[in-house]
C-alpha cells in the first residue's frame, strides 16, 4: 500500500511540470504550436520564363529576355540585353580594367564580373533585378511579353552651360526616366510646360511633348552625348558648340535624307533590291566593283580596338556611301572576335577556323574558312605557336599585339605574363601587375602574352623572330573580313557549324541577319529581318541566298548589330534597335 502512494507520488510529480508549462495565465489551453517552415526551395524548382518581346512604358519591341523566379512574384533574376539596357533605357556601362561590366542609371551603380553575364540567343544580357528595384521599375510578363514600367517623372528645371567646345543642357528632373535616342532624336518619358518647351528651343533644342514622352532634337547638329546623374535625378545633354563641330560626326544613328550623289547612282551602277521571300524582307544593295566608282572597304574606327560606334558614325568617318555592319566583337568588352585585315595590316586575327571574304582593290571578294598560323622562334630554333592576333578573343596560349590594337595593351585576364619586343629583341619582361596596369605599344613594338600558366622561356635582350602564315590564300588579301558561318561557295551550301565552332542553338534560332556575299559579277551588302517572327535561321538564310542566285556567302555580325545605312541613313536596324557595332564593310567612293 504504502509503495503503491510511493509510487503514485512520483508519477504526479513527474506529470505537474509539463502540465504546469502547457497552461497560462488564467488556465485556458494553449494554442497549438506552428507548423514547421517549409523545405527551402531548390534551384531546380525555381520556375524560368522566357520570351521574345520587352514593353517600355508601352512600346514594344522584340528583344529576349528571361525571368528566373514564380509568374506572380516579383523576379529573383532578371535577365535583359544589354544592347536594350543602353539604347532603351538610358541605362550607362563601362568595362573596368578587372573586364568588371560597371551600369549607372541615375545614380544607382550595379557592378557584375564576367561571371554575371550571361548570353540569349546572341545577346550580351545582364541580371537587372537589383538595379530595377533601386530606380523604382516594376516588371511582369505575360506570355512571351515582358512588360517594364517607370513612373513618369516632371520636368523641374533646366540649366545650361558651355564647358570648352561642348554646349551643356541639364534638365532636373522629379524623379528617374526612361530614354532613348534613335533617328537623331531623344524621346524621354517626361512631363513639361509650354515654358519650359520655349527655353529649351531658346538653347538651341528643339522640344515637343507627345503625350507623357518629350522629343528633343538639336537645331543645330546632332546631340553627342546624353547621360544621367542622381540625388537629384538629373539627365544631361550634350553637343558641340559651332566652334567645336567642326568635323563632328553624329553617333547617333541619325536618320537623314538619302545622300543625293548616292540617290543618282541608284538603277544604274548602285542597285538597292527590296524583297519579300518566304516571310523574310531583304534589303541588298550589290555592284561590280571592277567598273564602279565606289569601292569595298572594311570600316574601322580611328585609334584602336577598343571601343564601339553606331554604324552611320563609323560609316561617316569612313566617308562610305553604303555600310553594313561587320564581323562579332565582345559586346561588354568592346573587343573584336575575329578576322579584320585593311590595307595589309591584321588589325584582329582570324579565329577559330571561321568564314572569311577577303579582297584586293577593284575586285570581287573571295570566300572560304581562314586560320593564321604564327610562331615565335628564339636562340637555338626553339619556336612557340603564337593563337590570336591583336584579338579580344581570350583562351590558354601566347597572344601577340602590336600598335594595331592602340597606344596600349591591358590585361584582358587573370595571371598573364609578357614579354615587350622592340626591334625584335626582348626589352622587357613583364609580370601581372605591369600589364593589369597597361603596357604602351609604340610604332613597331611587339608584345606577346601568355596566358593560363603558359611559359615565355626568352630573357631580356634575346633576339627573337615572328614566322607567319594564313591557312590559304585568303589570308593573303589586303582586305579581309570575318565572320561566320559560311553559307555558300560555288553556290553550293555548305553550312557547317561544327567546323567553325559554332553551337547548335546558335545555328538553328532566328534573327536578324548581316551578310556579304557575290554573284558572277557583283558584290552584295544584304540584310534580312523577320517580317513576322525574329528573323530567319541560317539555314534558312543560306537557301534564300541561294534561290537570289548568289554564289558565295558568308553570315556577319547579326540580331542588334544588324544594320544598313545609305547615304548617312540608318535604313534598316536590327531588332529596331541602333545597335552599336565594333566594325563594318562599307562602299566609298
Amino acid at each position: 500500500m504504502a509503495s503503491a502512494a510511493r509510487l503514485a507520488t512520483w508519477l504526479l510529480a513527474l506529470l505537474l511540470p509539463a502540465a504546469s508549462q502547457a497552461l497560462p495565465h488564467g488556465g485556458a489551453p494553449a494554442p497549438p504550436p506552428p507548423p514547421p517552415p517549409p523545405p527551402p526551395v531548390q534551384p531546380s524548382q525555381i520556375p524560368e520564363l522566357q520570351g521574345t518581346s520587352i514593353g517600355i512604358n508601352g512600346r514594344l519591341q522584340s528583344a529576349r529576355w528571361l525571368w528566373i523566379g514564380r509568374p506572380s512574384e516579383p523576379p529573383i533574376q532578371l535577365w535583359i540585353p544589354l544592347e536594350v539596357l543602353e539604347n532603351q533605357l538610358g541605362v550607362s556601362s563601362r568595362t573596368s580594367s578587372e573586364g568588371a561590366l560597371e551600369l549607372n542609371w541615375f545614380g544607382q551603380e550595379l557592378r557584375l564580373p564576367a561571371s554575371a553575364q550571361r548570353s540569349l540567343e546572341d545577346e550580351v544580357a545582364v541580371e537587372l533585378a537589383p538595379l530595377f528595384q533601386a530606380v523604382g521599375v516594376g516588371a511582369s510578363q505575360q506570355g512571351s511579353q515582358l512588360m517594364l514600367e517607370l513612373a513618369t517623372p516632371q520636368l523641374l528645371n533646366v540649366r545650361s552651360s558651355n564647358p570648352g567646345p561642348v554646349r551643356r543642357v541639364v534638365l532636373d528632373l522629379s524623379g528617374p526616366a526612361v530614354f532613348s535616342r534613335d533617328a537623331g532624336t531623344l524621346t524621354v518619358d517626361l512631363l513639361s510646360r509650354n515654358d519650359q518647351l520655349a527655353q529649351l528651343q531658346a538653347l538651341g533644342l528643339a522640344s515637343r511633348q507627345a503625350g507623357a514622352s518629350l522629343r528633343i532634337r538639336g537645331v543645330s547638329g546632332p546631340l553627342t552625348r546624353v547621360f544621367s546623374l542622381g540625388s537629384p535625378a538629373r539627365l544631361v545633354i550634350e553637343w558641340p558648340t559651332p566652334e567645336g563641330s567642326k568635323g563632328a560626326t553624329s553617333g547617333s544613328g541619325e536618320t537623314a535624307p538619302i545622300d543625293p550623289r548616292l540617290q543618282a547612282l541608284f538603277g544604274g551602277e548602285v542597285q538597292w533590291d527590296r524583297l519579300v521571300r518566304q516571310g523574310v524582307r531583304i534589303n541588298a544593295v550589290r555592284i561590280d566593283p571592277r567598273s564602279s566608282t565606289l569601292q569595298l572597304r572594311p570600316l574601322v574606327r580611328p585609334g584602336g580596338m577598343e571601343g564601339l560606334s553606331s554604324l552611320v558614325q563609323l560609316a561617316n568617318q569612313q566617308q562610305a556611301w553604303v555600310a553594313i555592319n561587320g564581323g562579332y566583337f565582345n559586346r561588354v568588352r568592346r573587343l573584336p572576335l575575329g578576322a579584320l585585315k585593311a590595307n595589309g595590316r591584321w588589325l584582329s586575327g582570324p579565329i577559330l577556323n571561321r568564314g572569311v571574304a577577303a579582297w584586293s582593290d577593284r575586285d570581287l571578294p573571295r570566300f572560304g574558312r581562314l586560320q593564321l598560323t604564327e610562331w615565335i622562334v628564339g636562340p637555338g630554333g626553339r619556336r612557340l605557336q603564337v593563337d590570336t592576333v591583336n584579338s579580344g578573343y581570350v583562351q590558354r596560349g601566347i597572344s601577340r599585339y602590336n600598335s594595331d590594337w592602340g597606344p596600349s595593351y591591358r590585361a584582358l585576364s587573370g595571371s598573364e605574363t609578357g614579354l615587350l619586343l622592340q626591334a625584335g629583341r626582348v626589352s622587357q619582361i613583364l609580370g601581372v601587375a605591369e600589364l593589369e596596369a597597361g603596357v604602351p605599344l609604340r610604332s613597331g613594338d611587339l608584345l606577346l602574352v601568355a596566358r593560363g600558366g603558359t611559359a615565355l622561356p626568352w630573357t631580356a635582350g634575346e633576339q627573337l623572330q615572328l614566322e607567319s602564315r594564313p591557312s590559304n590564300e585568303l589570308g593573303l588579301a589586303p582586305n579581309v573580313i570575318g565572320g561566320g558561318p559560311l553559307l555558300l561557295l560555288g553556290g553550293r551550301i555548305v553550312l557547317n557549324g561544327a567546323a567553325e565552332n559554332f553551337s547548335s542553338s546558335f545555328l538553328s534560332q532566328g534573327a536578324p541577319r548581316t551578310v556579304l556575299a557575290k554573284d558572277d559579277r557583283q558584290v552584295w551588302l544584304i540584310t534580312l529581318e523577320g517580317t513576322l517572327d525574329s528573323g530567319p535561321s541560317l539555314g534558312d538564310t543560306a537557301v534564300l541566298l541561294q534561290q537570289l542566285g548568289l554564289r558565295d556567302a558568308v553570315n556577319l555580325d547579326g540580331g542588334s548589330s544588324t544594320g544598313l545605312v545609305l547615304g548617312g541613313s540608318l535604313q534598316v536596324k536590327g531588332r529596331g534597335v541602333a545597335g552599336s557595332v565594333h566594325n563594318g564593310v562599307g562602299l566609298v567612293p
